[in-house]
C-alpha cells in the first residue's frame, strides 16, 4: 500500500519495490503518494506509469500533462543498455496508458529509452538502484515485458527463483496444521478452481476435519454440477455437502432485469444458504477462501477512505457474523501459480485449465429475466459453443468463451 511507512518497509527486508501504474495525476488531490525516505532506504526500486511520476516529482524532476492522453501500443527505442534492459532488444513493442508524462528528469537520472511520443520513456539512477518506465511492462502487450521484470529481479534485485509449488505446498500445509490444530473447518465449494484447490490442500493438511459444502444455485452450465459433485466425492475424496437450492435462488430472481440487483440477490442468498448449513456445524472454528493477490489489490483503497477499487468477498460477512477464523492460502498467489499447485496435487488438468466462470453463474449471462427455461436455452447453447471450441482444439489457446442469451426475437426466412 502507498501509506506504508518507511520502518515498515525496512522490517519487511524486501529485495526490491515496484510502484504500480494507476490512473490518477500525481498532482490529484488525495492521489496515492509516497513517503519520500523508502526511496532512500537503499532497497531497489521500479516505478511503472504513474510509478515513474512519484519518482521524477519527489526527486525534483517535471511531471506535466501531456495534451493527448498516450493509450495503445508504442515503439520503444532503448539509448543506453543499463540492467534493466540486458538482453531486450534495440526497438521493441510496449503498452502505453498514460494521461501525464516527465518532462524533466531529477538529478543524477538518466534516460535509457524513448518512444515516439515519449522523449522520456525510462530512466534510471544506477547509483542509487532506482528505475522507471512510462509503459506498462507486466500486460502482454509489451514483447519485452517478461525480460524487463526479470532483469529488475534477478539482475539488479539479485532474488532467487527458487519458489515451486511443491515447496509452497509443503510450507502450507505445515502452516495450516500449526494454525488449525484438531480444529473443524468449513470450506463453501464453488465448483471453481480457486476454491477447489484450496480445499484440496486444506485436506492434505488435516484430513477428514474439514467440511466441504457446495452449493447448487441452478445457475451453472450443463451438467456441472452434477460433475464438480463426482470430482469431490469419488477423486478428490473430500468430505462434502452438496445442497440443491436453485428453486430458492430462481424465485428470487422472478422478474429481475437489472444486472447489478441480480449480482446482490444472487450474492445474498449464497451467503443465507451457507450460514443456515454452517449454523448446523458449531465445532467449525475456521472457514477456507480461495482469495487471490489480485483480490487482495482491488480491495485496498487509493483515496482516503472514500474510494476502493472492488470490495472482495467470497460469504460476505460470515468470518465476522460466525466467529470464524479465515484460512486464505492463496493470497499471495496468481491464478497461474493456484493452477500450477493444483496440477501438483494432482487434480485433473482438464478441470484445472477451465475458463473462468463468474460467481453469479449463468443470471449474468441471460440478459433480462432469469428463467428456468431461458437458462436451460443458454445451458445447451454453451455446451454446443464450448464443444466445437474444444473440438477443434482451441479451448486452450481462448482466456475466455461463452455464449450469451440475448432478449430478442428472431424470425427465420
Amino acid at each position: 500500500s502507498h501509506s506504508i511507512k518507511p520502518e515498515e518497509v525496512k522490517s519487511l527486508s524486501p529485495a526490491g519495490i515496484i510502484l504500480s501504474g494507476g490512473p490518477m495525476s500525481v498532482y490529484d488531490e488525495g492521489s496515492p503518494q509516497l513517503d519520500s525516505k523508502i526511496l532512500n532506504l537503499g532497497i531497489p526500486v521500479l516505478g511503472i506509469c504513474y510509478g515513474l511520476q512519484i519518482i521524477g516529482k519527489e526527486f525534483g524532476g517535471k511531471v506535466e500533462p501531456a495534451s493527448d492522453r498516450e493509450y495503445g501500443k508504442a515503439n520503444l527505442k532503448i539509448k543506453d543498455e543499463d540492467d534493466l534492459f540486458k538482453d531486450v532488444v534495440e526497438e521493441s513493442v510496449v503498452w502505453m496508458s498514460h494521461g501525464d508524462y516527465l518532462s524533466e528528469i531529477p538529478k543524477g537520472f538518466k534516460v535509457t529509452a524513448q518512444s515516439d511520443h515519449s522523449p522520456i520513456c525510462a530512466i534510471a539512477d544506477k547509483k542509487r538502484k532506482i528505475y522507471g518506465v512510462q509503459f506498462h511492462p507486466e500486460v502482454v502487450h509489451t514483447s519485452e515485458g517478461t525480460k524487463i521484470i526479470r532483469n529488475f529481479l534477478f539482475n539488479i534485485c539479485k532474488c532467487k527463483g527458487d519458489w515451486t509449488p511443491q515447496n509452497f505446498i509443503q510450507s502450507k500445509i505445515s502452516e495450516i496444521k500449526k494454525l488449525v490444530g484438531s480444529s473443524r473447518v468449513i470450506c463453501a465449494l464453488s465448483g471453481g478452481v480457486d476454491s477447489t484447490v484450496a480445499a484440496v490442500l486444506v485436506k492434505e493438511a488435516i484430513g477428514e476435519n474439514l467440511l466441504c459444502v457446495h452449493i447448487d444455485s441452478g445457475l451453472m452450465r450443463k451438467n456441472e454440477s452434477e460433475s464438480i459433485s463426482k470430482l469431490f466425492k469419488e477423486k478428490l475424496k473430500l468430505n462434502y455437502i452438496h445442497l440443491n437450492e436453485s428453486e430458492r435462488f430462481l424465485s428470487r430472481l422472478s422478474g429481475v432485469h437489472d444486472p447489478e440487483k441480480k449480482r446482490k440477490i444472487i450474492g445474498n442468498t449464497f451467503i443465507e444458504v451457507f450460514e443456515e448449513e454452517a449454523l448446523k456445524h458449531n465445532d467449525v472454528s475456521f472457514l477456507v477462501q480461495g482469495t487471490l493477490y489480485p483480490d487482495v489489490i482491488e480491495s485496498v483503497r487509493v483515496k482516503g477512505s472514500s474510494v476502493t477499487i472492488k470490495t472482495h468477498h467470497n460469504v460476505g460477512g460470515l468470518p465476522e457474523k460466525m466467529n470464524l477464523k479465515l484460512i486464505e492460502p492463496f493470497r499471495e498467489l496468481f491464478k497461474d501459480e493456484v493452477r500450477n499447485v493444483g496440477r501438483e496435487l494432482g487434480i485433473s488438468d482438464e478441470f484445472i485449465s477451465r475458463h473462468p466462470f463468474p460467481g453469479p453463474g449463468l443470471a449474468v449471462r441471460v440478459l433480462g429475466e432469469v428463467s428456468k427455461q431461458r437458462l436451460d436455452i443458454l445451458r445447451e447453447a454453451d455446451d454446443i459453443f464450448i464443444s466445437e471450441i474444444k473440438d477443434n482444439g482451441l479451448y486452450d489457446k481462448i482466456w475466455q468463451a461463452f455464449a450469451v442469451l440475448l432478449p430478442v426475437n428472431s424470425v427465420g426466412v
